[in-house]
């Protein structure tokens, strides 16, 4: 029955990234955490199934024409690169560091989510920012953090896209999940490279891609009228209570 845990799980997951951007890797992360899962295997149990759903969410959000195929370009492939070099790092580091190290990564990603979503004004005078190199740099960061941590693209790339370019929200959303297509790939290669370090559950890693891939296309349908800041809020909140725990009782 544990898949079935998971299912909804993801598909409560995918909701909110398909809605917010953000949110699928930190929430499924911070879910099987909570149930005493290393943070290796989580992370890799996540960009497993993330596969699945960001394809699904990356093909609802392009046939919605939600996304900016120039940007995609941009961030996609060295987001790769950096969720491969992610994951590496993290089948690499001692195993009781690595949970102390996701758990203070997805905490300070909840500060960032509320923060976004509490006290940046809905709307914003964008001064935009045209270095070419910009978009390689973010799409690297976002993605070994993502891998690293078990969550994050979303978080770090959707709210600086939002900041530093005029592209209007609902693209920002859909090129940002489908671009995460490439990191989920990419991670899981990484970490399949390291699969003698992991004991992945793969009852976890299919419930949470059937939960997400059945929720993907409902949740680019709501992108445009879910209330996203007091989603983002609740979710932020939760992310800090679940993590601020964890570290607690180290």
């Amino acid at each position: 029955m544990n898949w079935i845990f998971f299912a909804l799980a993801g598909s409560i997951a995918q909701l909110v990234d398909g809605s917010l951007g953000m949110g699928f890797g930190l929430t499924s992360s911070t879910l099987l955490l909570s149930f005493g899962t290393s943070a290796a295997v989580a992370s890799a149990a996540v960009h497993a199934a993330e596969i699945g759903t960001t394809l699904a969410s990356g093909a609802s959000h392009w046939h919605r024409d939600n996304i900016d195929k120039d940007i995609l370009k941009k961030i996609a492939i060295p987001g790769g690169i950096g969720a491969l070099l992610g994951a590496t790092f993290l089948s690499n580091i001692d195993l009781s560091s690595s949970k102390i190290f996701i758990s203070t990564l997805l905490l300070l990603l909840g500060f960032v989510l509320l923060y976004r979503n509490i006290f940046e004004p809905a709307e914003t005078n964008v001064t935009e920012i045209t270095n070419p190199k910009y978009l390689t740099f973010l799409g690297a960061t976002g993605g070994f953090v993502d891998a690293a941590g078990g969550g994050g693209w979303g978080p770090i790339v959707t709210p600086t896209l939002l900041a530093t370019t005029k592209t209007e929200p609902r693209k920002v959303i859909g090129t940002v999940s489908a671009a995460e297509f490439v990191v989920a790939v990419c991670a899981s290669v990484g970490f399949l490279l390291n699969i003698n370090r992991l004991d992945i559950d793969w009852s976890a890693v299919g419930g949470l891609a059937l939960g997400g891939v059945l929720v993907a296309p409902v949740a680019a349908k709501f992108v445009s009228w879910l209330p996203r800041r007091q989603l983002g809020i609740v979710v932020g909140l939760a992310i800090i209570l679940l993590n601020g725990a964890r570290l607690l009782g180290f």
